[in-house]
């Protein structure tokens, strides 16, 4: 780094995350600089894999972008929460499934030019079928079960487009089987 932090402000504080504007000082010229950064906790996706090949996704209305995408299973992590435990409890919410076979895949930073956001990706394997425990804002979500060749058709034609989910496909085809 070239730069030392004179100055840390928390100028907004929302329920998913909080905005902090940092003043910094150039090592070398002294010049003053500003960074803002958003202050997430984080999440984990999981990839349900059923033991006949098929993927569970999910499909879901995006506020942001006023349009349903189809989606891994993700949540937020809550305060200290460790990732395992989410991706646990998000994969029966999202689906009803529960799994005692999840495996980390690895993780990635959705948007690190600004945000802090850490996604932990999970491999589900060995399916148990339930009933799902979805929070409000998820009733209108479906589950959708489709071949690896599918996903990956969808992603080339643009009818996939969430990072995350894209991310996670990714891991599991390099994943060593």
């Amino acid at each position: 780094m070239n730069f030392t932090v004179s100055k840390t402000n928390i100028v907004f504080q929302g329920k998913v995350f909080d905005v902090k504007i940092d003043e910094i000082e150039y090592n070398g010229s002294g010049n003053k600089s500003f960074r803002q950064v958003a202050l997430h906790p984080g999440g984990a996706v999981v990839l349900p894999l059923k033991s006949d090949g098929k993927i569970i996704l999910v499909s879901q209305y995006r506020y942001p972008h006023n349009e349903v995408l189809l989606e891994l299973p993700a949540g937020k992590l809550e305060k200290g929460e460790d990732p395992l435990n989410c991706a646990t409890r998000e994969l029966t919410e999202e689906t009803g499934y529960t799994s005692d076979k999840i495996s980390k895949l690895g993780k990635i930073y959705t948007t690190p030019g600004f945000c802090d956001e850490v996604l932990h990706i999970y491999l589900a394997e060995d399916l148990t079928a339930g009933d799902h425990a979805r929070e409000e804002g998820e009733e209108g979500m479906e589950i959708v079960e489709l071949t690896l060749n599918e996903v990956e058709a969808k992603i080339r034609s643009g009818e996939i487009v969430d990072a995350k989910t894209i991310c996670g496909i990714t891991y599991y085809k390099l994943m060593e089987r």
